[in-house]
């Protein structure tokens, strides 16, 4: 991402990211946050890499830009590709991933459905430049989300299949979603959803 301002952007380009069909900038209508739920930078890059062994077209699952816990921002995908990151919802959206434990490691544990790591001021801050240089690079983003508005699915737990839990609930109840909310509301003049 080529842009004036904001956090630089350290390319860790995913090996199958040249199999992913192209876009044009002005289709990305969508930011959707995720948190990794897996507790490094670098788990999560693996984590990318193998999701795409054993698959047909050689791709996995991953978001375009991951913001780690010290505000570093680094490109898994180019913006002109489509990741997947989000079912149903890939062809206009940006995935940006923070890295953050989450639900980690037993993400559909019924006693495990509320995070205990908070998103540091590095990150966030981090999160908001970027969110700053996307609106003045791709001026058609008008719909910030979290991953948890979009997929609502319940699935069994882990321990008891008795019992419903959510399938994503990232970015999570810990995540400083009015702050970041108000400040996209500052840059577009939208109301993110």
């Amino acid at each position: 991402m080529t842009a004036p301002a904001g956090p630089p952007v350290d390319d860790r380009l995913v090996s199958w990211w040249g199999s992913l069909k192209r876009r044009s900038p002005e289709s990305i209508t969508t930011v959707v946050l995720h948190a990794t739920e897996i507790p490094t930078l670098s788990e999560a890059w693996d984590y990318a890499e193998r999701s795409a062994a054993g698959t047909d077209d050689g791709t996995g699952v991953c978001g375009h830009l991951y913001v780690d816990r010290d505000g570093g921002c680094h490109r898994f995908v180019p913006l002109d590709r489509i990741a997947a990151h989000a079912a149903g919802h890939n062809t206009p959206s940006i995935g940006i991933e923070l890295v953050n434990t989450g639900r980690h490691p037993d993400h559909f544990h019924s006693r495990s459905q509320i995070p205990s790591e908070d998103f540091p001021p590095e990150q966030t801050a981090a999160l908001m430049d970027l969110l700053t240089v996307l609106t003045e690079t791709h001026p058609a983003l008008v719909r910030l989300v979290r991953h948890s508005d979009l997929d609502r699915e319940m699935v069994p737990a882990s321990d008891d299949p008795g019992v419903l839990v959510r399938r994503r609930i990232d970015p999570g109840p810990r995540f400083p979603w009015a702050d970041v909310r108000r400040h996209w509301e500052r840059l577009t003049g939208t109301d993110p959803a």
